[in-house]
């Protein structure tokens, strides 16, 4: 059914294209569809309408929960009716906003609390929360934190997960702004910290990729393993951080989108920056898997060039600090 020129990503450009590219977005029975040439979205939806016989909803508006709103200057991505939903759902649709989604200082634990009579209930509204990330990149952290009691919460749980809710209340209508005179520069900022586990000792990682002035991938993760110092701890998040950055510029050239060389990469901490230019072999970091030197290998390739960020002027994941 497909026309010739439609391929998956990470393939060869066809020539028939002349110059001109399709782009699907495919979720079970809902398809986006943009491209450069009119004629052949036209000829992919009457294909797909022979097939299934599809529904078109037009120009884009609302996508598997995404309010869109598009002008001249950009576009709005939020999730405004989402919201509302899980505070109805939740009963809180009256309730008193909070400035922050977590209260200051908040460390959960596994042990403290009563059990959870319908853990579901927690579970369901962190899987709510977790969608609701795709457009707020200010519930990262809290939604990792929260994400990490699910398999036995607790009251005190279900309590911080209802506080992120008053957050919502009073910040509805926020979403992601995509200016449409952003440039196609690509940057990041990697951050980490070390050994905030206060059980496994581990460390969080967390990243924020722009194109252009426009925030585009965001990620709060613990790490895998304990560091053994605060510059390990930041030299993995750099590596997770060249991870996603090659796979972003995969994604930008199958669209047709040039990124200029070499990427900067910004750290606020100059000892794991030098780990990153320094191939020499050091005692201190002897013990580090081999895929913990990725970043130093796209450094040496010249894909990423590091770049030191002062603490103050640091990207604000609203993460780690109050």
């Amino acid at each position: 059914m497909a026309p010739h020129y439609l391929k998956e990503p990470g393939s060869e450009h066809p020539e028939s294209l002349h110059g001109e590219f399709l782009v699907l977005l495919v979720y079970v029975d809902d398809i986006l569809i943009t491209g450069t040439s009119v004629s052949q979205i036209n000829e992919v939806k009457l294909l797909l309408d022979q097939a299934f016989t599809i529904k078109d909803l037009g120009l884009l508006s609302y996508f598997l929960g995404i309010e869109v709103h598009r002008n001249s200057n950009g576009i709005f991505l939020s999730q405004r009716k989402y919201i509302k939903d899980i505070l109805l759902d939740a009963g809180m649709d009256n309730c008193t906003a909070a400035p922050a989604p977590l209260s200051c200082g908040l460390k959960l634990t596994t042990d403290e609390g009563d059990l959870l009579t319908e853990p579901d209930v927690y579970r369901r509204l962190v899987g709510r929360l977790l969608y609701l990330s795709i457009t707020r990149p200010d519930l990262s952290y809290s939604v990792q934190h929260l994400s990490q009691f699910v398999s036995s919460p607790r009251v005190p749980h279900l309590r911080a997960a209802l506080h992120v809710l008053k957050y919502l209340k009073g910040t509805i209508d926020e979403g992601l702004w995509y200016s449409a005179d952003s440039t196609t520069h690509l940057s990041a900022y990697s951050d980490a910290d070390w050994s905030s586990c206060q059980y496994s000792s581990r460390s969080l990682s967390a990243y924020a990729v722009f194109l252009g002035t426009n925030l585009i991938s965001w990620k709060t993760k613990k790490q895998r393993t304990v560091s053994k110092s605060s510059a390990e701890a930041e030299y993995r998040s750099m590596s997770a951080t060249a991870s996603e950055l090659v796979w972003i510029q995969g994604l930008l050239e199958d669209l047709q989108v040039t990124v200029p060389l070499p990427v900067p990469l910004y750290c606020d901490n100059t000892s794991a920056e030098h780990l990153a230019k320094n191939p020499m072999f050091h005692d201190k970091t002897k013990h580090l898997k081999r895929d913990m030197h990725y970043v130093r290998e796209q450094v040496e390739d010249g894909f990423i060039q590091t770049a030191h960020v002062s603490s103050s002027n640091q990207y604000q994941f609203d993460t780690f600090e109050c």
